[in-house]
């Protein structure tokens, strides 16, 4: 019984942290996960903080996911604002809402567990519940990013190669309360994005750009404190997010095609992978395979806000977002 206890308990701890990698925004999901060298968005946050430095104009992103079904609700607000000097800075505020959780209580257990089996009213009833209550995770979040531009001369005749090269990270705040227990943390990322032309790193008119990401969530593990009469404590683990895209034009349709492959490190590893085809800046469909889970998505633009639906699939049930980017 004590070795089970125990094994229960590390369990407990171990995926304590399991709500952060749902991961935000419409458009990521609709990718697979495979965000990491792309984020060029407001969910940059999450996947990857320093890629807030490739945003140019003041974004509003709002999303509301339905997750397994309608299990739980899942929202998300990013706000993020270009300064002088080519600074970026970001804030994200992420909150999952799980609603009528079953409270029972003891008070009706009286007495021995014999004689409570000769009068079955007296035991706890199985479907009249004494009340309801609701699981809220928040998670805010703080980001920035500084970009970097440098032409590498490697002694060609005519041309440097350019590489564009955004640092940053995000301090985050986590809230978590169920029934009437508080948990609260603190914790932090730091992240890199490289981005080069390849069409002049091979003399290729016709490639685009390739890009590497790199994301370390958590760094030293994120501790989650109860107050609860234990002080019971949770860690998030640290983990490694690394990716490669492609940014590839298709002149002949007008469109753009983005490929892109993640590699997260936490528990056993999983890989993710996605593809986005945007045609005129105006309407794009994205598939991807989130390990192992199928996901789908597409983007309408009007003016300057665009319009996001994404869907993936899940042995808990299927989940469906929608989400608004706004630029300014």
């Amino acid at each position: 019984i004590l070795i089970a206890l125990f094994s229960f308990s590390l369990w407990a701890t171990r995926y304590a942290g399991d709500f952060l990698s749902i991961g935000t925004g419409v458009r990521p999901i609709g990718m697979g996960g495979a965000f990491t060298s792309v984020a060029d968005d407001g969910s940059a946050i999450f996947w990857n903080p320093s890629g807030i430095g490739q945003i140019r104009d003041t974004e509003i992103d709002l999303m509301r996911a339905y997750l397994h079904n309608g299990l739980a609700k899942y929202d998300n607000f990013n706000f993020i604002q270009p300064l002088p000097n080519e600074l970026t800075i970001g804030f994200n505020w992420t909150r999952l809402t799980i609603d009528d959780i079953p409270l029972f209580l003891e008070n009706h257990l009286v007495f021995t567990v014999d004689y409570r089996a000769t009068f079955p009213d007296w035991n706890l009833p199985a479907d009249q519940p004494d009340g309801y209550f609701s699981d809220i995770d928040d998670i805010f979040q703080f980001a920035f990013a500084k970009h970097i531009h440098y032409d590498l001369n490697l002694g060609w005749l005519f041309f440097d190669v350019p590489f564009d090269f955004n640092l940053g990270g995000n301090v985050k705040y986590i809230k978590r309360k169920i029934y009437n227990t508080l948990g609260t943390g603190t914790g932090f990322d730091l992240s890199g994005l490289v981005t080069t032309d390849l069409s002049m790193l091979l003399d290729i008119n016709q490639l685009g750009k390739i890009n590497f990401g790199v994301n370390f969530q958590n760094m030293g593990g994120t501790v989650i404190s109860w107050d609860t009469a234990s002080k019971h404590t949770d860690e998030i683990l640290f983990n490694t997010r690394i990716g490669a895209s492609l940014d590839q034009p298709i002149n002949a349709i007008h469109s753009m095609l983005i490929l892109s492959a993640d590699k997260s490190y936490v528990y056993k590893g999983a890989a993710y992978y996605g593809a986005e085809l945007v045609y005129k800046e105006f309407i794009s469909g994205r598939l991807g395979i989130n390990n192992a889970h199928f996901s789908t998505g597409m983007s309408f633009k009007v003016y300057d806000i665009n319009i996001d639906y994404g869907f993936t699939t899940n042995e808990l049930g299927n989940s469906h977002r929608i989400g608004v980017r706004a630029y300014f």
